[in-house]
């Protein structure tokens, strides 16, 4: 069944903060800007990237075009289709919203390996589909204080790490520390092999100093992370399944959320100043490699 978007006139309500004149205030200077696709983008967009900026206009105009333009030029923000590509990708790993909040009130998305053979991992379908999901369920939930990222490893295997494109990884990382209308809290990596040392090397070049801060690996048949988030509310992994066939039937059942959602991008050729292309956010040297080498 297609879901609803939460109530503008609630988040009225929840935050005294956001009034309709500020959101009114940024949709006039959304108006004014001729790349961005100001007939597309919702009251509902406006006040996530305004309760995301703590109630800053200047910052929340800046967040807007930056994440209009993230989904224009990132590779996974196109052919956002619920199609064979996004099935597999849901075959192969889990991304799931969990309802229990944190210890410190943030909502938690849980991820993990579905399929121990790396050869069926897809990583730009696998951030694809993540970020499909987080789009959906904001778009459910409205404006919460912050989200944490719990990514199981217990099955993530040497193989599965040798398939994370690095462009892709590049700008997912990017997207994660700059572009989300939703503040990322923590990053928890659970279960964490011997072979952790490994991703971190990968992905550290891609992450500023003080995201690295967000970062949490708790080392496999530990309870660390019992710290922020009770272990007894993660999923079990027997419902692993059963949770991946709900994910793709919602997903399913809101092609046409994703169908407007492609809407919702820029223009370059009318960006006053001229046009952004993905260079203007990575060295052109990103493009002589592709693949993490594991040795």
């Amino acid at each position: 069944m297609a879901i609803e978007a939460i109530s503008v006139q609630y988040e009225y309500k929840k935050h005294v903060n956001i009034r309709q004149e500020m959101v009114e205030n940024l949709r006039e200077w959304i108006r004014k800007q001729p790349h961005l696709p100001a007939e597309f983008i919702t009251d509902l967009d406006i006040i996530l990237a305004f309760h995301c900026c703590e109630y800053d206009t200047e910052r929340t105009k800046h967040l807007i075009d930056l994440n209009f333009t993230v989904r224009t030029l990132f590779s996974f923000y196109q052919n956002r289709e619920v199609n064979e590509c996004i099935e597999k990708a849901l075959d192969t790993w889990l991304v799931t919203p969990l309802s229990t909040s944190t210890k410190k009130g943030y909502r938690p998305i849980y991820c993990q390996i579905l399929d121990s053979d790396p050869n069926k991992f897809v990583y730009q379908d696998a951030v694809r589909a993540f970020t499909m999901i987080v789009d959906l369920w904001q778009y459910e939930e409205g404006t919460v204080p912050g989200i944490v990222i719990i990514l199981n490893m217990k099955d993530v295997s040497l193989g599965h790490i040798s398939q994370i494109d690095l462009i892709v990884a590049r700008q997912f990382f990017y997207y994660l520390q700059e572009g989300m209308i939703v503040k990322l809290k923590e990053f928890h990596f659970i279960n964490a092999p011997s072979h952790m040392d490994k991703l971190m090397m990968m992905i550290r070049p891609l992450m500023k100093d003080t995201f690295l801060n967000v970062i949490k690996v708790h080392e496999a048949g530990s309870k660390t992370i019992e710290e922020y988030f009770p272990i007894a509310a993660l999923p079990e992994e027997s419902t692993g399944i059963i949770l991946k066939e709900n994910i793709l039937k919602k997903l399913k059942a809101n092609r046409q959320f994703f169908e407007d959602e492609s809407k919702k991008r820029v223009n370059e050729a009318k960006r006053p100043g001229g046009p952004k292309t993905i260079s203007s956010f990575f060295s052109n040297v990103e493009t002589s490699f592709k693949k993490l080498e594991i040795d």
